[in-house]
């Protein structure tokens, strides 16, 4: 981000350390699994198809000390150390800096041999994001935000695609944990665009919207590390990311499931809504 407004704690060195960090996790402990992972290597957390592998476990474990060391005084909330100690994400109401982490977003995908998945990493501060990182592991790219400094893919600007009606967008929606009716009333009001697809995994939801791929996400599970590096990135290109209730901005906070709408262009975000209202 060098010659952007940068936040007082993001620095062109911490940016740059981060990336490593990630892409060494990722070399080191996630692709070397993929399409390579052993039956004992996977296993469930919530439910039969919550999946969690070893390369999430040893990568979110690996990444935490050494991000904490990046910026001595912060904490990690990671998915994995979420799911085993629900008191970790406390840590997000604190007045410390805090890392989210999602080692691997679209573990599904990962089990299935599926190169849509992603490393999340987002800067937190007293709510606030300050910086998100997503890296796409199989397709060896890497998107940065600095919020008030845009976004960058592998160093270059993107922009998401601008005055798209939504006749004309494609979308991501993925059902399968938006409870019913709402399931389908979702799905129905998806119809009235071009077309959707179902791709499971955040990371790549929010990275294809900021780069131009895709015109609109509908999420809806909101646990901030699936979260709060993406929409920085896709508000950063300019984009936005509202709930659909009330029109308020996404923030890093634990809440109950809720829709929330991601758009590449936020000039067209009340009219997405209104046509999946």
């Amino acid at each position: 981000m060098r010659g952007g407004l940068l936040r007082p704690s993001v620095t062109d060195r911490l940016l740059d350390k981060t990336q490593d960090l990630m892409r060494e996790a990722s070399a080191t402990l996630i692709m070397p699994r993929f399409r390579q992972l052993a039956d004992h290597e996977i296993d469930t957390k919530t439910s039969p198809t919550d999946l969690v592998t070893v390369a999430d476990r040893e990568a979110e474990e690996w990444l935490t000390p050494r991000l904490m060391d990046l910026l001595p005084g912060s904490v990690v909330v990671g998915e994995e150390a979420c799911s085993a100690d629900s008191s970790v994400l406390e840590g997000l109401h604190g007045v410390v800096p805090v890392w989210l982490v999602d080692p691997v977003d679209g573990t599904a995908n990962f089990v299935d041999g599926n190169a849509r998945f992603g490393v999340m990493v987002a800067l937190v501060n007293r709510g606030v994001t300050q910086a998100g990182f997503i890296l796409a592991p199989v397709e060896d790219v890497m998107v940065v935000a600095v919020a008030g400094a845009g976004a960058r893919l592998d160093g270059k600007e993107i922009r998401g695609r601008q005055n798209i009606p939504f006749s004309d967008a494609f979308g991501d929606y993925s059902s399968k944990y938006v409870e019913p009716p709402l399931r389908d009333r979702l799905m129905n009001a998806c119809k009235k665009s071009k077309g959707t697809q179902s791709g499971h995994c955040s990371a790549y939801a929010y990275l294809d919207t900021a780069r131009g791929q895709l015109d609109y996400v509908l999420q809806y599970l909101m646990s901030p590390w699936d979260h709060a590096a993406g929409a920085l990135i896709v508000s950063e290109a300019g984009g936005a990311v509202q709930f659909m209730d009330d029109g308020s901005a996404y923030t890093a906070v634990p809440r109950a499931p809720r829709p929330a709408l991601a758009v590449g262009d936020k000039m067209m975000w009340q009219n997405y809504r209104d046509e999946l209202s």
